[in-house]
């Protein structure tokens, strides 16, 4: 009986000193965090990642034909945070809609932007 008792106290010491050591792994809400330099590592890898993120978006709406109401062309800008990225334009006309696609570098059309593409992508730069 005294070994039985001897071994049930060992087991339940050992369980204890476990539960001890996991409440000590578990971070609890206010802690400062053990791996500061890890984490101060990923949020610059995240914000690098997202340096290239298309963040600046404008639409301008507009009547490409004088014929034609109800605003149903468009342009719209998505630029990066440097100033790239695209123009994209709808023109619709009573036959048909053509789309085009301009590259925009540093807030600037690689091809020559229309005025409406223009006002885009001047409402995407002043957005913050």
């Amino acid at each position: 009986m005294t070994l039985f008792l001897a071994l049930a106290a060992v087991v339940i010491a050992l369980v204890a000193l476990g539960l001890e050591l996991e409440s000590r792994r578990t971070p609890r809400a206010g802690d400062v965090p053990h791996d500061l330099p890890g984490l101060r590592a990923e949020v610059a890898r995240l914000q690098e990642q997202n340096a290239g993120a298309l963040r600046h978006l404008a639409v301008e709406r507009y009547d490409a034909f004088s014929d034609l109401g109800g605003q149903l062309s468009w342009s719209v800008a998505l630029v990066d945070p440097a100033g790239n990225g695209v123009v994209l334009t709808s023109i619709r006309g009573r036959e048909d809609a053509r789309t085009y696609a301009k590259g925009i570098t540093a807030w600037e059309g690689d091809q020559e932007l229309s005025p409406e593409e223009r006002r885009a992508l001047d409402r995407a730069h002043d957005e913050p």
